[in-house]
């Protein structure tokens, strides 16, 4: 197997489709924690929090406690590429 087939094969990617108000930043940031790709998670809706979800990165989204754009993340999780 070649060093990119190897790369290709570690690969799994994943797409979080709902509708609004359904969870996905909030499932999204339990990810992120549980893979050790952050260390605290962030809130959401939370207004007076400083620490707000990773994947809400716009100030408008910090503001609003909304998520606005779509977010591309990866993290290494159990010798794969999520």
């Amino acid at each position: 197997m070649t060093n990119q087939a190897a790369e290709v094969a570690k690969r799994r990617t994943f797409a979080i489709i709902s509708h609004p108000d359904a969870g996905k930043t909030t499932i999204t940031e339990k990810l992120l924690l549980m893979g050790k790709a952050i260390a605290v998670a962030g809130t959401v809706k939370s207004r007076k929090s400083d620490r707000h979800a990773t994947s809400d990165w716009m100030e408008m989204e910090k503001q609003r406690g909304i998520s606005i754009t779509t977010s591309v993340m990866q993290f290494p999780y159990r010798e794969h590429m999520i």
